[in-house]
């Protein structure tokens, strides 16, 4: 067993091999506190193949943090959103390290082992991967080290711990490079400078060399003999020369094409000149070996031909300028059913987003490793083949789909509300209708204006770009919003999206050695500019959030109430609480702090439900006025009146024909009539609640001064106001009014009555 340790600020991080999946090529096991993970690298058979055989995995085992799965199966499926964008970033800046021509199956595997909360395995995991790979026969130029730079409490910390990363850490970078280079950037934050990006990435770098550091010691402790790399299937530079020389021209014009079809097209039709021309006979046994080499040596003239004329002749393949953005078209409100839409549209990429709004109880639940355990807001991205004009499967979201919808989510995240501000769970979904280049950038845009378009109060929107970079030898040019073709043949895909304060997000692969930070300054300010250039055409468009909600949203209302009052509202055996759900067609949900969420299908019903929650809550007073009450008893003495759910008053019957005597309510009132009442009499320590017709000319109009004088006929008024939630006490004073409770029998002059049922709730 073989073990080496390195220290990053302040934590050790262990290196071993040798204990473990000793079968594998290469296999490491990480160690940072309590999380441990294994990583290994396994070289497979030789592909007849033009590309490089990698496939990368994270398996995320629940028993590392003590869970069992919560699926109905109780083990573990494909892998979650987080094993997913941990592969990807393991697979990002180690793919353009491998040798040109490798095309052994490589499997890289990473299997968490324990998690303790503190130490977030995925840094681990793209150290460990690669280390494996330094140990194995895989002949890896340079190991690569990566680090996690966050902004806790306005310092940067390297590595910071799970809950501070949870909390309150106001920007997550992610970086892996080399001793020599940065090659990747995955960053979260809430809106910060273009220098606190760059300042961070220098503090990222020197850890980096000390990770790189530790996995050479392991390497020349412990490493496999390194495999030879086949020249097979290498680029014939003869024939490169050939081809240049005899369909140069060809090239040049067909590359001149605006339009990203006609452009394909017209350098496929030149591709197919090339390979009639120097494969030979088609019938001949050569000629599929021929054919393959011609194209690859197409290939290299094409590219060598489109990254001239970009870095040293400054023409871009669509005619821009190297800042110039392709022209951007907006459209809100697309379609008619939903919450908030947007269709946003740059040159040949177009998104539509839509925004759907819910109730807390949508929320996104969250089965995983972390500390995290629910989400109230996210973003799926969905990218369909015919966006780039081409018949494929659908079968669900790929990693790309992954990976993009969580870029977008990250951007927007920051200016997303609270749901103590905005009690709703808000899901975006992306479909990309049209792809020519930065369609990640392109959701951030159209999510953006969904939202508002939705109502939702999002503090401020957020644009998104792609930056490009080309580099031949000395000369060097950064394209702003790059296509399809100079993502394919550039040297760094730079995505930045923010708002117009700072950075929100931001995601960096480059695929050369030589990029320095003065580039990605300039590569940074450049898309600054950008950024504002298009959050200035969203906001002609489109200025602020909604002040109304969509019609078809559902309506949240939110109220507080005291806790002794919660047992009222949710009744007994929880009667009170379904009743209001029938009768106003909507939902309640109410915390133990009193919190009072209301859900409705439409604003009306959501006034109306927190209008009636609001009564039964408030005191009732002497002056208060109650139309449309309800007479739930009738009696010798008057009858009982529901001013509030629980609430009853007593209307003498002395008082239920104003002006008039009646020897019985009956001839007056019955059960189930509604009535308009005003209050006068309220005793709160006999529990009394007095009434009068609201059209009694003794009471109408009266101030509460006046209506002190006029009484409430017969001895005073009965029923209750509820008081406090809990067991009653003895009952007081006979029966002075002839107050009765409806639903217990006789109850002396009219206590409270806690039809909850006292502590419900």
């Amino acid at each position: 067993m073989t073990t080496v340790t390195v220290e990053i600020a302040g934590s050790e991080i262990t290196f071993e091999t040798g204990r473990m999946a000793r079968q594998a090529s290469g296999a490491v096991v990480v160690t940072q506190g309590e999380t441990m993970i294994l990583s290994t690298a396994t070289v497979g058979r030789l592909k007849d193949a033009d590309f490089l055989p990698l496939t990368v995995d994270v398996e995320e085992r629940m028993y590392a943090a003590g869970k069992i799965p919560g699926s109905f199966f109780k083990r573990e499926g494909r892998s979650g959103e987080k094993g997913t964008l941990t592969a990807r970033m393991i697979d990002r800046p180690l793919r353009p390290l491998f040798p040109k021509t490798w095309r052994y199956d490589t499997h890289l595997v990473t299997v968490t082992m324990s998690v303790d909360h503190e130490h977030p395995y995925d840094i681990l995991a793209m150290n460990g991967a690669s280390a494996a790979l330094m140990i194995s026969p895989v002949p890896l130029p340079n190991p690569v080290g990566a680090v996690r730079i966050g902004k806790v409490d306005g310092n940067f910390v390297v590595n910071p711990n799970e809950q501070d990363l949870l909390d309150n850490c106001d920007m997550d970078l992610i970086v892996a490079g080399t001793e020599e280079a940065i090659l990747m950037v995955e960053c979260g934050a809430n809106i910060v400078s273009e220098a606190e990006i760059l300042d961070a990435l220098d503090i990222a770098h020197d850890a980096i060399k000390k990770l790189c550091a530790a996995q050479h010691e392991l390497a020349a402790k412990c490493g496999k003999p390194k495999m030879e790399v086949s020249t097979a299937g290498s680029v014939d530079q003869d024939l490169v020369a050939q081809i240049q020389a005899s369909h140069g021209a060809a090239l040049e014009e067909a590359t001149s094409n605006t339009d990203k079809l006609e452009l394909y097209a017209a350098i496929d039709a030149v591709k197919d000149a090339v390979v009639a021309q120097y494969a030979g006979d088609p019938e001949s046994e050569t000629y599929g070996e021929a054919a393959t080499a011609a194209g690859k040596a197409f290939d290299a003239v094409e590219k060598s031909t489109i990254r001239q004329r970009i870095a040293v002749k400054k023409q871009r393949p669509d005619g821009r300028a190297e800042t110039q953005i392709r022209p951007i078209s907006i459209e809100v409100g697309v379609a008619p059913r939903t919450h908030g839409s947007a269709l946003f549209t740059r040159g040949e990429t177009q998104a539509f987003s839509v925004a759907a709004l819910g109730t807390l109880k949508e929320e996104m639940r969250l089965d995983t490793l972390g500390l995290e355990t629910k989400k109230y807001y996210w973003h799926h991205y969905n990218f369909p083949p015919f966006s780039v004009g081409e018949a494929g499967f659908m079968r669900g979201p790929k990693r790309r789909d992954i990976g993009h919808g969580a870029l977008a989510e990250r951007a927007l995240v920051p200016v997303i509300p609270s749901i103590e501000d905005f009690p709703y769970t808000v899901r975006v979904v992306s479909d990309i209708f049209e792809s020519n280049g930065s369609s990640s950038m392109a959701s951030v845009c159209g999510s953006s204006l969904s939202l508002m378009q939705a109502g939702v109060p999002i503090a401020a929107p957020v644009a998104g770009i792609a930056m490009g970079l080309i580099k031949e030898g000395d000369d060097y040019v950064v394209l702003t919003d790059i296509a399809g073709v100079e993502d394919h043949l550039g040297d760094m895909d730079f995505k930045v999206a923010g708002t117009a304060e700072g950075i929100t997000a931001l995601q960096m692969d480059i695929k050369i050695t030589g990029v320095t930070f003065e580039i990605m300054k300039d590569a940074l300010e450049q898309a600054k500019a950008a950024r504002l250039d298009i959050l200035g055409q969203m906001t002609a468009v489109i200025a602020a959030p909604n002040e109304e909600l969509s019609e078809h949203a559902p309506r949240i209302s939110k109220i507080k109430i005291d806790q002794s009052q919660i047992g009222l509202l949710i009744g007994k055996g929880g009667e009170t609480i379904r009743g209001l759900c029938e009768e106003f067609e909507s939902q309640i949900d109410v915390n133990d702090d009193g919190q009072v969420l209301i859900y409705s299908a439409n604003g009306a019903l959501a006034d109306a439900l927190t209008e009636r929650i609001r009564s039964m809550m408030k005191e009732v007073e002497v002056g208060d006025e109650f139309n449309g009450a309800k007479v739930v008893k009738t009696t010798t003495f008057g009858a009982f009146v529901e001013l509030a759910k629980g609430t009853d008053g007593l209307l003498h019957i002395s008082n239920v024909s104003p002006g008039k005597r009646v020897d019985t309510v009956e001839e007056v009132l019955n059960r189930g009539d509604e009535i308009n009442v005003r209050v006068v009499e309220v005793d709160r320590e006999r529990g009394r609640i007095g009434l009068r017709m609201a059209d009694d000319p003794d009471v109408a109009g009266k101030t509460v001064e006046e209506l002190a004088s006029v009484g409430s006929g017969g001895g005073g008024g009965g029923g209750g106001d509820r008081g406090p939630r809990g067991p009653r006490g003895p009952r007081e004073g006979g029966r002075e009014g002839g107050g009765r409770d409806r639903d217990r029998g006789p109850r002396g002059s009219g206590r409270p009555r806690h039809r909850s049922g006292g502590d419900e709730g």
